[in-house]
């Protein structure tokens, strides 16, 4: 009776974990397919695709925008300024139901770059892109940056490279300063004369929220800030060296290591550096 006891406790254990491992995979297929994870489903549905020769375009039904021979000029642009080839087609989904967005997007900005590469392109994005509110071009170049870095970087060090860094280089390579609501570097530098300025080791931290800033919008101001940074960098210790400190920290290098081995200054002094420049601007 004790044998039989223990076969049937056994039985009942075995089937509790393999109902757990099935109901398991069940909810990462569901995400997959039509949740959180889904630019990093294999299978997509819903969507209709179009391969072209650098990209590939996937379009839910109501997207706006269909110009993906455009899309598809981008890739030279981010390519030559970051001087690094995609590594793999970066695949671009447009979306064209909110609903759709909000369950299958991490993020609710109109666009956004997933750490494998991936963009997603909100419904609203492509209205204001054909109401001439924003440009597609700018906005995409601005995250194919960031997709490109994420697949020369790894998932693992994507997550670790420096948040400031990506949106300056990103706002920098796309020209976006000066653009729908970003303020041009000359607004930028005006900003920070009248005490406007995010330190960049703040930025995405729990220090963010203690900095003041009163321009209007916020996240635009210091995207444009950090690529001011970038610009001083490249103006002053020019692009090669900039882009050879870009590329080091693709490998999950220290960045303060980083930056004081190929700038051979501390990178702290480098950004005051980088105020005092601003503040002596007429």
């Amino acid at each position: 009776m004790e044998w039989v006891s223990f076969m049937n406790k056994k039985k009942a254990i075995s089937f509790l974990i393999i109902a757990a491992v099935v109901a398991v995979l069940a909810v990462l297929a569901y995400l997959l397919l039509f949740g959180k994870l889904f630019p990093h489903s294999p299978i997509v549905l819903g969507f209709e695709k179009h391969e072209l020769q650098r990209v590939v375009v996937y379009v839910e039904k109501g997207a706006m925008f269909n110009r993906f021979q455009e899309i598809d000029s981008y890739i030279p642009m981010v390519e030559n300024f970051h001087t690094l080839t995609f590594r793999k087609k970066p695949r671009i989904f447009l979306f064209g139901s909110r609903k759709t967005y909000a369950d299958r997007s991490l993020s609710k900005a109109r666009f956004c770059a997933f750490y494998n590469g991936d963009i997603v392109v909100s419904p609203w994005a492509q209205k204001e892109a054909s109401e001439g509110l924003i440009s597609m071009e700018i906005y995409l170049r601005h995250e194919l940056s960031h997709s490109l870095i994420y697949q020369h970087a790894g998932i693992l060090n994507a997550f670790r490279y420096p948040d400031w860094l990506l949106e300056g280089i990103a706002v920098y390579s796309a020209n976006q300063m000066g653009t729908s609501w970003y303020p041009s570097k000359e607004q930028t530098y005006s900003y920070i004369r009248n005490g406007d300025f995010m330190p960049p080791r703040f930025y995405k931290t729990k220090k963010e929220d203690q900095i003041n800033i009163v321009a209007r919008p916020r996240t635009p101001f210091m995207y444009c800030e950090f690529a001011c940074i970038v610009d001083y960098l490249v103006n002053r210790y020019g692009k090669d060296k900039f882009l050879a400190y870009m590329k080091e920290l693709l490998s999950g290098g220290n960045h303060d290591d980083v930056f004081k081995t190929i700038y051979g200054i501390d990178f702290d002094q480098c950004i005051r550096d980088f105020k005092k420049s601003v503040m002596q601007q007429p």
